[in-house]
């Protein structure tokens, strides 16, 4: 089974490599106990940081910027912080209601909650979320790398404009090689911990593409090429209104961290640490994404593309701008590469939860640990693959799973309140956060559906 119980700690600052019993899944303590593991003592403060960083900081960074061009400077920047502190006050419940149900995963508050069919609905938003996501990530990787053709346009990549074009610089062969060189070893990983290296490299890597866009925006401001960013939307219609709720599975998809969350708590040394690992995560990536969403609309504008990493193919008009477009690509690529185990290690976790929900531990049992593995492993690299373009299928998950991982879930299980733990004000704010979430996102998907029959872009 994927789901464990928690022995009530006798103080309140206890390892958890010490109040876990042995049923807990993917927490091995000591060598002897179980078959071979080495001895872990607990993660650390700054390692849970990076990788729950790593966790929210995704493919959706690549949209923010759109979303500035549609919403306005003042009303884009609002609404990334303020979904900050609404992702913020949702993982807050979340784990207040799982440490009063002893449950030390997102399946099992859920499933405490509102029993089977609830922990069920939990595990296939989780799979139908994150096997989107990876797709849209290797996709991206195949783009950039070997080039991609779309509408009889040929945008070469990054390895076709250095070398020419090979058979090994095809795209199916470089997702091959990437997939057996980088996702298959980080993605055999048993613990979340293991992967805090790659995910401080993640965050750097995506560090790296802000300052460039910063400093080619800060160069072109000086030298006078870049005019006065729009700071509120253009609502001339109903349709343009209603256009404007296509950015919330973008917002939303963009802090989508709470499948993890359970993981990093359950390896951390101290429990109590986890509330400043959400907050410190958080803000951390708020910047980011203010930071990119400000700096790449105010150098692009309206030419601004929903993937703004294409805006990296053309001219800068800024010396050595060809160079800084290849960094820009190949540092996001990278970046892409060491989020993938991030958003992997929750997706076997559930499958392994959905189909085999009475089993042993899956770390005890290496055999399905590693079936479950490669059969996901191929049928991304497939899915990528045979799938051209799948961003209108992003946009369609974004405003269903991940809405209800992220938001619909938690406030479900506080209003629930099966242990009488939660306020009115939290009631309060739950409902309000349902009826937001069900209201944008049916507005959103009906406005992508109408721009996918019609073949316009919702944000044109």
């Amino acid at each position: 089974m994927t789901i464990g119980s928690l022995k009530p700690p006798k103080h309140k600052n206890v390892r958890k490599s010490d109040r876990l019993d042995e049923k807990v899944p993917l927490l091995p303590t000591k060598q002897e106990e179980h078959g071979g593991c080495e001895e872990f003592d607990g993660a650390s403060f700054t390692g849970a940081v990076f990788n729950l960083s790593t966790t929210i900081v995704g493919a959706g960074i690549m949209a923010l910027p759109a979303t500035m061009k549609a919403l306005g400077l003042v009303l884009g920047i609002a609404m990334i912080i303020f979904m900050a502190f609404l992702a913020e006050a949702s993982i807050e419940l979340l784990l207040r209601f799982s440490r009063a149900a002893k449950a030390t995963s997102y399946g099992g508050v859920m499933g405490e909650a509102f029993g089977k069919c609830g922990k069920i609905c939990l595990q296939i938003c989780i799979l139908v979320n994150n096997i989107g996501i990876l797709i849209v990530y290797m996709i991206i990787i195949g783009d950039v790398l070997s080039g991609t053709t779309s509408s009889g346009i040929h945008r070469a990549g990054v390895l076709e404009g250095w070398f020419g074009v090979h058979w090994w610089n095809g795209r199916g062969f470089v997702l091959l090689v990437t997939t057996l060189v980088v996702f298959a070893p980080l993605a055999c990983l048993k613990r979340i911990d293991s992967l805090k290296i790659t995910s401080g490299i993640s965050v750097g890597l995506a560090v790296v593409f802000l300052v460039i866009t910063v400093g080619i925006t800060l160069i072109k401001l000086i030298n006078g090429s870049i005019s006065m960013p729009r700071l509120l939307p253009n609502v001339t219609d109903l349709t343009s209104f209603l256009n404007l709720f296509t950015v919330v599975p973008v917002l939303v998809t963009a802090y989508i961290c709470h499948y993890n969350v359970h993981s990093i708590d359950n390896e951390l040394e101290d429990n109590t640490q986890i509330k400043g690992v959400v907050r410190s995560s958080l803000a951390l990536c708020a910047t980011v994404y203010v930071m990119i969403s400000l700096f790449g609309f105010l150098l692009f504008g309206d030419a601004t593309l929903d993937d703004v990493l294409a805006n990296f193919d053309a001219d800068l008009g800024i010396p050595y701008g060809s160079l800084l477009n290849d960094v820009v690509r190949v540092s996001y690529v990278g970046h892409l590469m060491l989020v993938f185990p991030i958003a992997f290690y929750p997706l076997r976790l559930n499958l392994d939860g959905l189909l085999f929900p009475s089993a042993m531990p899956l770390l005890l049992d290496n055999l399905r640990f590693a079936l479950i593995t490669v059969g996901l492993v191929t049928l991304i690299f497939f899915g990528a693959n045979f799938i051209p373009s799948i961003w209108v299928a992003f946009q369609f998950t974004g405003a269903t799973a991940a809405v209800c991982i992220g938001f619909i879930f938690p406030a479900a299980i506080t209003v629930r309140d099966r242990h009488g733990i939660a306020s009115n004000k939290d009631k309060i704010l739950c409902i309000i956060m349902i009826v937001l979430a069900l209201f944008s996102n049916l507005v959103a998907i009906y406005s992508d559906a109408y721009a996918l029959f019609k073949n316009v872009s919702p944000r044109k």
